[in-house]
């Protein structure tokens, strides 16, 4: 019903550039963690460990200097609406969801709490993929299982074999799709 009443601009132009920027996203974010995997591999100084001797406004989280910084933010941002739209998403929690103005007390609780871990875990969760070494307030370097290196290279390679899947088969699906939609209609 929504898509009926967007406007042509909207579905012709809007959609496909939205689709088009989470896919560059997806993209570049997968490409960091596989950067990050090669550098694992190569250097242990790639471990996600807190970083003791610099300081703010001293050196550079990034080696592109403010744009680098700003795509790490983007990137940051992006995950973090990922992660809570995959929560929400998945068949476990779907029922957390808040309704408008009939939300019992317990669910706002539930998604207080819901919300509050996905948050504390972002900037660990950040760190561990190599997205970003900044620690902000506080140091998430100083976790013990940051320093092995067998959980942190597993990680790293589930996120970017499982985002990789996941964007093929989304991607896959919506060409077969329009395929079969353009010859079925012939």
């Amino acid at each position: 019903e929504l898509r009926h009443r967007a406007s042509p601009w909207q579905r012709n132009l809007g959609y496909p550039l939205a689709m088009l920027g989470l896919l560059a996203l997806t993209g570049i974010s997968v490409l960091i963690v596989c950067f990050h995997v090669l550098e694992l591999l190569l250097d242990d100084a790639a471990m996600p460990r807190g970083i003791q001797d610099a300081s703010l406004g001293q050196v550079s989280f990034s080696i592109f200097g403010s744009f680098g910084a700003a795509l790490q933010v983007i990137l940051i941002f992006y995950l973090m609406v990922s992660s809570v739209v995959g929560f929400y998403s998945s068949p476990l929690f779907t029922r957390l969801l808040p309704e408008r103005q009939d939300t019992p007390l317990t669910k706002i609780i539930g998604n207080c709490v819901s919300l509050l871990v996905l948050s504390s875990a972002l900037p660990v969760f950040s760190r561990t993929l190599g997205i970003t070494r900044f620690d902000l307030l506080g140091d998430f370097g100083r976790f013990n299982w940051l320093g092995n290196f067998y959980i942190v290279f597993l990680y790293n390679m589930g996120f970017a074999g499982l985002t990789t899947l996941c964007l093929v088969k989304r991607v896959s699906w919506a060409v077969q799709a329009e395929l079969i939609r353009a010859f079925g209609e012939e």
